[in-house]
């Protein structure tokens, strides 16, 4: 003998709509509210800022038409026509231009790997796990926030009055502010390294640095590389600009492109740092790649 089981009634169709409804309009009242603060902050941002909305507005077209003249020549018999009519008329500082990018590489270079190097060295007494006091922690923790949150180019202006126009103050500009980024990235990095291999070779007697070398880096040192990798990448594009400030590199023409309205050679520049990044970008990765592969 089977007992029968009572089902319940299934819901309606009206009620799974109803219901249904009743989500959607509360997810776009929620919409609706959080669109309303959006804007209101902007608006009270642009009031603290002291910005004519009305100015604003009554001038915004020549945004696009800033950026459409940066593709057009703009003297010569060839003005008035696409940059691409006359590339030679286009590109005509171009030797000038890459001795300049030359600089801006060297820049960052350097700052890379010193700041990759100072990065490396703190994010060991930053890490809560590898035995570091927390005090030491504390306190190389909040000075990778420091070196990370000031913008590098306020040190570039720091040191450019402390040691004069020139390739020197943007050098120690991003020095400082990718040791505070990489120094972060490493840390947490080493936060989550298997204990295992550490707990067995202190249990074995290994000194705090053979430790490290043999069973913590091991682990990270392919995350390390490719931190670094994208940090130069970004220093490169940071030491572009560097010479808005007059801390030497290719930003310096572009700023001064800018400020005289030479619409070609801006557009001439921003292109050579669009290219030089992306072969780097392209470079750096199969520099990765091979890296862990030979890891592997």
């Amino acid at each position: 003998m089977t007992a029968s089981t009572a089902t319940p009634p299934r819901p309606s169709v009206e009620q799974l709509a109803g219901g249904y409804a009743a989500v959607v309009a509360v997810k776009r009242r929620r919409f609706l509210i959080a669109a309303a603060i959006f804007f209101a902050l902007v608006l009270a941002a642009s009031w603290m800022a002291e910005i004519d909305l009305p100015l604003f507005f009554q001038n915004i077209h020549k945004f696009p038409n800033y950026i459409s003249r940066i593709f057009l020549l703009d003297s010569g018999p060839a003005a008035g026509h696409l940059v691409l009519y006359d590339v030679k008329s286009w590109f005509w500082g171009l030797g000038k231009w890459l001795r300049l990018l030359a600089d801006t590489l060297l820049i960052a270079y350097v700052a890379t790997v010193l700041g990759t190097v100072f990065g490396f060295l703190a994010c060991f007494f930053a890490a809560g796990n590898l035995g570091a006091s927390r005090p030491v922690a504390f306190v190389t923790r909040r000075f990778l926030e420091f070196c990370r949150t000031v913008p590098d180019l306020v040190f570039a202006l720091i040191f450019v009055m402390a040691f004069g126009l020139g390739p020197i103050a943007g050098v120690l500009a991003i020095v400082i502010h990718t040791t505070g980024a990489l120094g972060k990235l490493f840390y947490e990095v080493l936060e989550n390294v298997d204990p295992k291999p550490v707990e067995g070779l202190i249990a074995s007697g290994a000194s705090w640095t053979k430790t490290m070398r043999f069973a913590v880096l091991p682990q990270v040192l392919s995350n390390f590389l490719s931190y670094g990798l994208l940090r130069f990448e970004i220093n490169v594009r940071g030491a572009s600009v560097m010479g808005f400030v007059g801390a030497g590199g290719i930003g310096q023409d572009l700023m001064e492109a800018i400020r005289k309205f030479y619409y070609p050679d801006v557009s001439a520049i921003l292109l050579l740092i669009i290219i030089t990044v992306s072969i780097i970008d392209l470079v750096t990765e199969r520099i990765r790649h091979h890296f862990i592969t030979q890891v592997g």
